[in-house]
């Protein structure tokens, strides 16, 4: 998948241990509107998350979409996007270098939606489905983000496709 973007804070060490994970995200586009959380500070994200162990970019990618947003994803839709690399000292263990690969895929659903299955930090943030513009959540992303740099992969993603460094159908 070809790289996008490195965000990159170099506040680590290269003796540092490594902590590597891979992420998926779904952009699902709608009537000009995209398929994100909304959490109650306002602050977006795109449906996706961490991929498990003996799991898939796919499985992991239909699963999240469906626990997130209640929403079914038609796998003959799904197309690469491109690829977020985000480097940086792990804001969760300190001592240790993080390194997250997020893999933007943009896909369709079906008109069927399911039950949100939450999970306890997303309830506690009161994160809901919602669709909204790439310009209102870059707007509102980068206002509520400020001095976050480690939140912002899914913003600056956003800011390549309104700057079309990034081809979404539907936007």
């Amino acid at each position: 998948m070809e790289l996008l973007l490195t965000l990159d804070e170099r506040n680590y060490t290269r003796d540092m241990p490594v902590f590597e994970k891979a992420v998926v995200r779904a952009v699902i586009v709608r009537d000009g509107r995209i398929a994100a959380q909304r959490c109650r500070k306002g602050e977006y994200k795109i449906p996706g998350g961490g991929v498990e162990p003996g799991e898939g970019h796919m499985e992991t990618l239909f699963r999240e979409v469906r626990e997130e947003n209640g929403l079914l994803v038609r796998p003959e839709t799904v197309t690469e996007l491109g690829e977020i690399l985000e480097l940086r000292e792990d804001v969760f263990c300190k001592g240790q270098k993080y390194i997250c690969h997020t893999y933007y895929y943009q896909c369709e659903v079906a008109e069927e939606t399911v039950e949100l299955q939450l999970t306890e930090s997303e309830l506690a943030k009161g994160y809901e489905p919602v669709w909204e513009t790439p310009e209102v959540i870059v707007r509102e992303n980068r206002r509520i983000q400020k001095g976050k740099s480690w939140r912002q992969r899914d913003t600056e993603f956003l800011a390549m496709v309104l700057d079309a460094k990034v081809a979404v159908s539907g936007l």
